[in-house]
């Protein structure tokens, strides 16, 4: 099985999609393709300031991609940039994050591969790196758009990259077809949605299963107060993360910060 890297046309590549949405009864208001942009999480806002209340914006390429906490996420042309508009029926919170994360890598693609792993909030992970990022912006407390980057083919190496990562074709992702496996993302997006709106039941049992760095000597590094230093023992079913410290009877539990190698 070999990998279809070949771009399509980008008016192409939103009539494949419409497709296969259509025939999963799950198409958006609206279907924005381009070659280029500086952001699709961007343009998913000037949508949804347009009154637009459900949409799907991709791009074959972005040149001011962002990630959590305002960091950079590289844009290599022929990797996934996707974000989507959508509609909750409860206020959004962390663990929504964490459930789009549990239905991409359960979807029909991404489930052939049994190494994929999340990584606390989110990171799309791996034992080999980071493969993907996931970006939740609240328009409304109901409202929001999700970011959605994914490596389908390596980052070339002359790219300075401060963290492990990896790409779908490096774990072996097999029988690639782009805009097949789009429209699969959106799909997970909006399953995740359903189990969101239904209270998220059994989080942590199915987060924890999954989840990268488990029971290991971690560091929560947090932006506005100290950093906690300690063993991650996963998430508990509101989203919260779980850091055991040597002396603590019970873990500390957290609601921010980012999970780093501790030094």
């Amino acid at each position: 099985m070999t990998f279809a890297l070949t771009l399509n046309a980008p008016e192409i590549e939103q009539q494949q999609i419409f497709a296969h949405l259509q025939q999963a009864h799950a198409t958006p208001e609206i279907i924005v393709c381009t070659s280029t942009t500086h952001s699709t999480n961007d343009d998913a806002i000037a949508l949804y300031q347009e009154g637009y209340r459900s949409a799907l914006v991709i791009s074959q390429q972005q040149t001011q991609g962002r990630g959590q906490h305002q960091r950079t996420w590289f844009s290599q042309q022929g990797n996934i940039f996707l974000s989507a508009l959508l509609e909750l029926q409860r206020p959004v919170d962390g663990r929504f994050a964490l459930e789009c994360g549990l239905n991409l890598i359960h979807s029909p693609y991404l489930s052939q591969l049994n190494c994929l792993q999340l990584k606390w909030a989110n990171d799309l992970y791996s034992p080999k790196g980071k493969w993907g990022g996931i970006l939740v912006e609240p328009m409304t407390a109901q409202h929001i758009i999700v970011g959605i980057g994914i490596n389908v083919i390596p980052i070339p190496s002359s790219i300075d990259i401060t963290q492990a990562t990896t790409s779908l074709s490096e774990l072996g992702l097999g029988g690639y077809q782009r805009t097949q496996f789009l429209a699969e993302v959106y799909l997970a997006l909006l399953q995740a949605v359903q189990w969101f709106n239904y209270d998220s039941q059994n989080l942590a049992q199915r987060f924890n299963a999954v989840a990268a760095f488990k029971d290991r000597w971690m560091c929560l590094h947090r932006q506005q107060q100290a950093d906690i230093l300690g063993y991650f023992r996963g998430i508990q079913n509101d989203g919260a993360i779980l850091m055991q410290q040597d002396s603590d009877i019970f873990p500390t539990v957290c609601y921010d910060g980012r999970l780093i190698h501790a030094e």
